[in-house]
């Protein structure tokens, strides 16, 4: 290893170190990601105070964020080297590559989070929303029918009862003005 760095001059030495550290710090990140030992937020503290940066996944100054900056750093001055003479051109083009990596991991983990989105069902999330019937709905509570409804995009068929003096028919449409157990309390929605 020694000889491979031996016929390099100091800059070009600089970026490998680099882009060799930041790798290696990189994948370690990415291996503690996928097994669950991912640390990078979240702070214990002894007083009344949030450091964890709220709900925003995306924090300008953290160490993931500064391994990422340091890999595009790093990688650009190495493969760019041999093709700008300039050190200080060199520098900035790498400066710049870094920020891009940055701003590329900001942008999957945007996208990442749009996919965590929390969309299991809560009967509570029916009440206000209108149903259609699918199985009779007996009058003044007196027997259980069955509803359709659609909550987050996705369709459910539950129990439903009605306070209602006359019997709810296949087909009509109703709206859910409570919850009962698990139940649906449903009113008919006149046209």
């Amino acid at each position: 290893m020694k000889e491979f760095f031996a016929n390099m001059d100091g800059t070009q030495q600089f970026y490998w170190y680099i882009a060799i550290g930041a790798s290696v710090i990189f994948i370690i990140q990415t291996i503690m990601t996928f097994v669950g030992a991912d640390a990078d937020t979240g702070v214990d503290a002894d007083f009344d105070g949030n450091l964890d940066g709220g709900d925003s996944p995306f924090q300008l100054f953290s160490l993931r964020n500064l391994i990422n900056f340091l890999l595009g750093f790093g990688w650009a001055g190495v493969s760019l080297y041999t093709a700008i003479e300039s050190n200080v051109l060199l520098a900035i083009v790498a400066f710049l590559v870094g920020v891009l990596f940055i701003a590329f991991f900001f942008f999957i983990m945007r996208a990442l989070l749009k996919l965590s989105e929390d969309n299991s069902f809560k009967i509570e999330d029916t009440i206000g929303k209108t149903a259609d019937v699918y199985l009779s709905i007996p009058a003044a509570k007196t027997g259980k029918g069955k509803v359709f409804i659609s909550v987050k995009g996705s369709t459910h068929e539950l129990s439903a009862i009605t306070n209602s003096v006359d019997e709810i028919k296949n087909g009509s449409l109703v709206k859910v003005v409570g919850i009962e157990g698990d139940i649906l309390i449903v009113t008919p929605l006149t046209l």
